[in-house]
């Protein structure tokens, strides 16, 4: 077994005697167990997940879909880049959401704009879905969809091949398609991506580098 428990471990004793779990020597990726509990990953606001190591290729079709909760009016939601301009990203700025994508001939984003700047901050959860089909992008938020079409139509792959980053990503990453540096802080679930008939749900408990991202549980109420 090479990855954690995600469970809530308690009063634990050695030879009769009590560890003291509020002041430990070293730790790494633990938090606090939660009086409510709800399913799904918390970002603390501090850091990001990252999938796929080997690099993930969007080129030409790609369907994210996603839940999330926050109280945050700025944060990333996920990128996927290269060193050169190819780009998919998604993030939330002034509680808009963004969806943008650069096929290697510009940046073109598709902005879902809520009636009030805090619709998509109250902390409960909505579902995104970013469907990006050739040099066609189409965003849906609970329901409502923007449909952008982009200019330069000869372009239509995204030939990324860094990892998937969720949350946010490390300073000395570069991501060509994410105008935010402000880390995710809130609540992410049932992260899927599809391409053709190839479905994968990401399970974040196996990042190969999860900092500030806590799988499996998220506080009831927002802390």
């Amino acid at each position: 077994v090479t990855h954690s428990i995600p469970a809530c471990i308690g009063s634990m004793t050695i030879n009769s005697k009590q560890l003291d779990n509020e002041s430990p020597v070293s730790i790494f990726a633990v938090n606090k167990c939660y009086e409510t509990v709800q399913d799904g990953t918390f970002f603390d606001g501090s850091g990001f997940a990252a999938l796929v190591r080997e690099g993930y290729k969007v080129r030409s079709d790609v369907n994210i879909s996603l839940e999330f909760r926050t109280t945050a009016v700025h944060g990333v939601l996920l990128g996927v880049s290269t060193a050169k301009v190819d780009a998919i990203g998604l993030e939330m700025v002034h509680g808009k959401l963004l969806f943008h994508v650069n096929n290697g001939a510009g940046r073109i984003t598709a902005t879902y704009e809520p009636r009030g700047t805090n619709s998509l901050c109250d902390g409960k959860w909505h579902k995104l879905q970013a469907n990006k089909s050739k040099h066609r992008l189409l965003l849906i938020i609970d329901g409502n969809s923007v449909h952008t079409d982009n200019p330069y139509m000869q372009s239509t792959s995204a030939d990324t091949n860094n990892p998937i980053y969720v949350g946010g990503y490390p300073a000395d990453v570069k991501q060509n398609c994410l105008t935010s540096k402000s880390s995710f802080h809130g609540c992410l679930r049932n992260l899927i991506l599809t391409k053709g008939q190839h479905t994968e749900l990401f399970d974040f408990s196996r990042a190969f580098d999860l900092r500030g991202v806590f799988p499996h549980s998220c506080p009831g109420a927002e802390h």
